[in-house]
């Protein structure tokens, strides 16, 4: 269990804001996956980074605009992950940037939209309404495939975790926690758990709230 008191702060590698490191897996400048909470305070540019793909999810804050530039993220890998993203518009939980177009704008809005583009692509943030905070996913796309779920914590949820699949599980609002078996401590709002395992492991999870939970599977080898 990762608390949110724990979470690194540092700047953006185009040093024009902040972000809170939750999870890296891997080493500091070749990790495979990474997690974080960007902080936006102003109208910047997003750093660049290739051969990874991103999501990105409006936790706090009246939302911003984002402008693409060229660069187009593979359409089946976005259908894949439809979960809480419209394709190529605004409406609904979130938006697609891989929409096929020399330049696309997306905007985040509360509660919670979401976005999934390359980390290669020109991306300039405009605040709609003073600053916002955002949940940032990262992953090397030729070491990892990795679903995102947006889900209310009503009573129970089960979550496996095996040598093919790791779950990371931020806790959005309100308390949880594990079952006595995996000697995990509760979640606060704000804290990330992260559950893997050597062979097939269940996780119970009990409390009320919000949660994002992601599902981290590899292509090659295993997460760890």
């Amino acid at each position: 269990m990762i608390p949110a008191t724990e979470y690194r702060r540092e700047r953006w590698r185009n040093q024009l804001g902040w972000t809170r490191e939750i999870l890296r897996l891997g080493e500091p400048e070749a990790w495979a996956l990474r997690l974080s909470i960007a902080e936006i305070e102003r109208d910047a540019a997003f750093s660049a980074f290739p051969g990874v793909d991103r999501e990105l999810v409006l936790l706090h804050g009246n939302g911003m605009r984002l402008q693409f530039g060229a660069g187009v993220l593979d359409p089946g890998d976005a259908a894949a992950h439809a979960d809480g993203l419209i394709m190529g518009t605004t409406d609904g939980d979130g938006a697609d940037a891989s929409t096929a177009g020399a330049a696309r704008v997306v905007e985040l809005l509360p509660p919670y939209q979401r976005v999934r583009f390359a980390g290669e692509e020109a991306v300039d943030a405009s605040l709609l309404d003073g600053p916002t905070q955002d949940f940032n996913l990262m992953w090397r796309r030729d070491l990892l495939h990795t679903e995102l779920l947006h889900r209310p914590l009503v009573g129970t949820m089960l979550f496996f975790a095996d040598p093919g699949s790791a779950w990371a599980i931020h806790l959005l609002a309100g308390q949880a926690s594990f079952g006595r078996d995996s000697a995990l401590p509760p979640l606060a709002a704000g804290d990330t758990a992260w559950l893997s395992a050597s062979t097939r492991t269940r996780y119970v999870l009990d409390g009320g709230g919000e949660l994002l939970a992601i599902r981290v599977s590899p292509l090659t080898g295993t997460p760890d």
